[in-house]
């Protein structure tokens, strides 16, 4: 077990919205999550206090924050800011994508 290298079983292994697969992983101050949306699968309407931004990996992904919304794919960053309500829709293929969030969201550790 290293805090530096940690290995899939030391990431937190969630489902969100049903059939979303999240792997986690926070240190001090900052939490990563990958995100695996499956093909036309949906990260329906929600919001947090945690500010979150991230980076597509790979596929293509409609993202909608707050009023605003684009198609992204792969190496496009995002922004979502603290309490802003945000969705984000696959498209025909499986879309992963990065996240990043601050403070911690203890419920995915």
């Amino acid at each position: 077990m290293s805090r530096y290298f940690p290995s899939s079983d030391e990431c937190g292994q969630h489902t969100i919205f049903g059939k979303v697969p999240i792997r986690t992983y926070a240190g001090d101050h900052i939490q990563l999550s990958l995100v695996d949306i499956p093909a036309g699968g949906v990260v329906d309407w929600h919001s947090h206090a945690n500010e979150q931004m991230g980076m597509m990996i790979s596929g293509q992904a409609t993202f909608h924050i707050g009023e605003e919304v684009k198609e992204l794919g792969p190496r496009d960053l995002y922004f979502i800011p603290g309490s802003v309500r945000h969705k984000v829709v696959a498209g025909s293929g499986p879309a992963v994508a990065l996240d990043v969030f601050y403070p911690i969201r203890e419920e995915y550790k």
